[in-house]
């Protein structure tokens, strides 16, 4: 224990990577039990922990995170927890000294997979037994520490800090992991949470999965602040994020944080007070690699320079002059988006986040602000990130009774059943929405609730033909009557910057075939790859009929747009943006903005519109980038 402990105090230490993605791209499915590989494929764990060993690693995580009573369950495994424990470590060890000599070999304890009293099942002192079985074959089998990761529940992961007391003396690393608002899904910040793990005497306290080092940062800096303001300044912490957000190509599950990305963060992560580093989801030996590549160029006085910045609070939003209500949406055939289609004027949408609050004032001043820059419609985005926020149906009522704007309404299937789905349908219609942009809708994994239902009934073509061919000739999806045939203009998504042409094409083929009537794209950062993109379609299939509407996302800063290029996925942007936003010191935002303002001129010879997505909420911004573009 203390040579781990001592040997962390001196110097950062280089954990692997990820097991599961690496496992994933050998052809194994998530739904297999990956820890009883152990016992079944041992090679093929051997020759990951020998890879991420070869790259630079100095901890080698065992493959044994989900190895508990509870997980091992699930696959009639419950009775193989010691044995599976047991050879997690002894292939960890033999990999390790396949390698060198000199490695760390931690055991991986994840959460039970169960929820604790009295939101679930299972009582503390269970939970505690089930650690403890886990652990003790973990410490027996010769585990240099243990790694308790990924949890979101406080009161779980202090059972797990307990039983590891109980049963040996190892080190502890108690990691938890935080969504998008610096905050676990069950509420802990990282200040709550490093007050709780130091009142246990964890010896390292962190974060890890969930997010991108972005994000990660911001919380490792606060656990930092926290330690200090409790008089620990010399609290040793952790920090493995995940190589950004996933995304689906080919049928493959992929990570788009490139290696160099995460060297650039190692860094970072050590200037803020991180002891201990690596990587979750998504990261590969060549991540680990670029990483030992950043701790070795460090000089000494870089490793012991820590900072202390707090996490940011949100900003206000602008102060603007409240405007009376105007009409709503016309019952006529033609939407004011429709109508503006028609009429060959160029469209301005702009994407507005709900509030995490009933209160819609704020919205509904800013509406009329980009109402007033120039904007046609505003596109009312529905859970965004699966972050908690109020009903977009409701905001997109507001925005048009008040705010006189018309509204887009984002219409996610995920999440939603089959009879959800046309209810919501004919409230919409009720209350004039007429606009509708049909979305599979970001995966609840990745936001507040990463345990709330994802299932969906219908995807995102099925639901635009059934809007097309049965609520807008007045029937449900059984045929049976709805009264009043719906005038639904629906919108469905697309990319002008594809990795593969040849697939977005055709799939943007289907979805023409399918009824939309318009479509929204992800952002562009590089209008020639656009049109590129649309000639390639054109050559393919024809003239496209149906309009297309570009993103348009002004990037904040450099480390905004990197953050983008790393852990956004299908976003292209070139080095040419990099540089020049490198290029203008501390005037970054308005030269994001004038960016921006460049790609819409360059968009207006093949697109019929522009979607701005403000960065951070800078809807003042925005405004600008409309009033400088915006043409009759």
């Amino acid at each position: 224990m203390t040579k781990f402990l001592e040997k962390l105090a001196t110097e950062p230490l280089l954990a692997d990577g990820a097991m599961g993605t690496l496992l994933y791209s050998r052809g194994l499915d998530f739904e297999e039990c990956f820890d009883s590989l152990n016992l079944t494929k041992s090679d093929v764990i051997a020759d990951i922990h020998r890879e991420y060993a070869a790259a630079g690693a100095d901890v080698l995580e065992t493959n044994t995170f989900g190895a508990n009573r509870y997980k091992l369950e699930h696959h009639s495994l419950a009775h193989a927890v010691a044995d599976i424990n047991a050879r997690g470590v002894e292939i960890a060890r033999q990999a390790a000294r396949d390698v060198r000599a000199g490695f760390y070999i931690a055991g991986s304890i994840g959460p039970l997979g169960v929820q604790l009293a009295p939101l679930g099942p299972v009582r503390p002192g269970d939970a505690f037994d089930a650690f403890r079985e886990q652990i003790v074959a973990l410490a027996d089998a010769g585990a240099d520490l243990l790694i308790l990761e990924t949890f979101s529940d406080i009161n779980e992961l202090e059972q797990a800090v307990r039983a590891a007391r109980d049963a040996c003396d190892l080190p502890i690393v108690a990691q938890m992991s935080y969504t998008r608002d610096n905050s676990t899904t069950m509420g802990s910040t990282p200040q709550s949470a490093t007050d709780r793990l130091i009142e246990l005497g964890v010896s390292v306290i962190g974060a890890n999965c969930s997010t991108g080092p972005r994000r990660m940062l911001d919380v490792v800096t606060a656990i930092h602040a926290a330690a200090i303001r409790r008089g620990h300044a010399a609290q040793l912490i952790s920090a493995m994020p995940n190589a950004g957000y996933p995304e689906v190509r080919a049928e493959r599950l992929m990570y788009p944080a490139r290696p160099e990305y995460f060297s650039e963060f190692t860094k970072r992560f050590i200037a803020a007070g991180v002891n201990l580093v690596g990587g979750c989801c998504g990261t590969t030996p060549a991540h680990t690699q670029a990483m030992r590549t950043a701790l070795d160029s460090l000089r000494p006085a870089d490793v012991h320079k820590h900072a202390s910045v707090s996490i940011p609070g949100t900003r206000e939003f602008p102060a603007v002059i409240t405007h009376p209500a105007g009409a709503t949406a016309s019952e006529a055939e033609h939407t004011q988006l429709s109508a503006a289609f028609e009429k060959k004027r160029y469209v301005y949408t702009v994407e507005v986040e709900p509030p995490k609050s009933s209160d819609t004032q704020a919205i509904e001043e800013t509406a009329a602000m980009l109402r007033d820059a120039g904007a046609t419609v505003l596109d009312i985005a529905d859970s965004p990130m699966a972050r908690m926020r109020m009903s977009g149906l409701a905001v997109a009522h507001r925005v048009q009774e008040r705010a006189g704007i018309e509204a887009v309404l984002h219409f996610p299937v995920r999440g939603r059943n089959l009879l959800r789905i046309q209810g919501d349908l004919l409230a919409a219609h009720a209350l004039n929405i007429r606009n509708i942009l049909v979305i599979m809708g970001d995966p609840t994994r990745i936001g507040d609730y990463p345990q709330a239902n994802d299932h969906h009934d219908i995807v995102p073509t099925g639901l635009t033909q059934l809007i097309k061919d049965k609520f807008n000739r007045g029937l449900d999806s059984a045929g049976s009557s709805i009264g009043k045939p719906c005038v639904f203009k629906v919108g469905m998504a697309a990319n002008l910057t594809p990795p593969d042409l040849q697939k977005e094409a055709a799939l943007l083929h289907k979805k023409v075939e399918y009824g939309a009537d318009f479509f929204i794209t992800q952002p562009v950062f590089d209008a020639n790859l656009a049109r590129q993109f649309i000639e390639y379609f054109i050559n393919a299939y024809g003239v496209l009929k149906v309009p297309i509407i570009a993103g348009i996302l002004p990037p904040a800063s450099v480390r905004h747009a990197e953050f983008m290029r790393n852990e956004v996925p299908g976003i292209v942007i070139p080095d040419e943006v990099i540089t020049r936003l490198q290029g203008v010191g501390n005037r970054t935002r308005t030269e994001g903005a004038r960016i921006a303002c460049e790609v819409i001129t360059e968009l207006r010879a093949f697109t019929n519109g522009v979607y701005i997505i403000p960065a951070f909420g800078r809807y003042d911004v925005v405004a600008r980038i409309i009033q400088e573009t915006v043409r009759s």
